[in-house]
């Protein structure tokens, strides 16, 4: 039987776990780590206004009996001249990653906010050396659109990237 998981606005204690994601290069990892761009903003972020917002927000990803596992965020997008979507993306702490929580949480993110919003569409892009991310998202009900070339600069290179879409049709909503 799988651990239970579950979403929670992100708490207090969690950010120096949330700061290792993006400030930790061994914790970020190859794939997470964009190089150190602005050190101690996500707690500004988190005092300032918290970090569910109109256009966005982050939840914790907590496994068990609130154990911090990772994050999963979400940020408005335009796609049109009127159409807006939602724009998802997790990170997992190297020690959690491999347990199946990337689907599970990317899966209820995205029942959460067809629940809580009228968007349409979420989307999500990783890598396309990121093959776990892949997986994680096909397993989650996500489909794939195709390959955004040269659209992340990391590690000094250019990388190309895969769309991933889930739309409100694709989703049973939980009663």
């Amino acid at each position: 039987m799988a651990e239970p998981l579950y979403l929670r606005p992100v708490a207090e204690h969690d950010l120096a776990l949330l700061e290792r994601l993006y400030e930790d290069p061994s914790e970020a990892g190859e794939l997470g780590f964009f190089g150190y761009r602005n050190t101690g903003q996500l707690r500004r972020m988190w005092a300032e206004q918290g970090f569910i917002t109109a256009g966005g927000g982050r939840l914790a990803i907590v496994a068990g009996d609130d154990r911090f596992v990772g994050e999963v965020q979400w940020r408005q997008v335009l796609q049109g001249p009127a159409s807006t979507c939602w724009n998802i993306g997790i990170a997992l702490l190297s020690a959690e990653r491999g347990k199946g929580f990337g689907k599970r949480a990317q899966r209820e993110l995205a029942e959460y906010l067809f629940a809580h919003t009228q968007v349409n569409r979420v989307e999500a892009s990783t890598e396309l050396a990121n093959v776990a991310e892949q997986r994680a998202l096909e397993s989650a009900g996500f489909s794939r659109e195709g390959v955004l070339r040269g659209a992340c600069f990391r590690g000094g290179a250019w990388r190309d990237m895969v769309m991933y879409s889930i739309l409100r049709d694709d989703v049973a909503l939980k009663a």
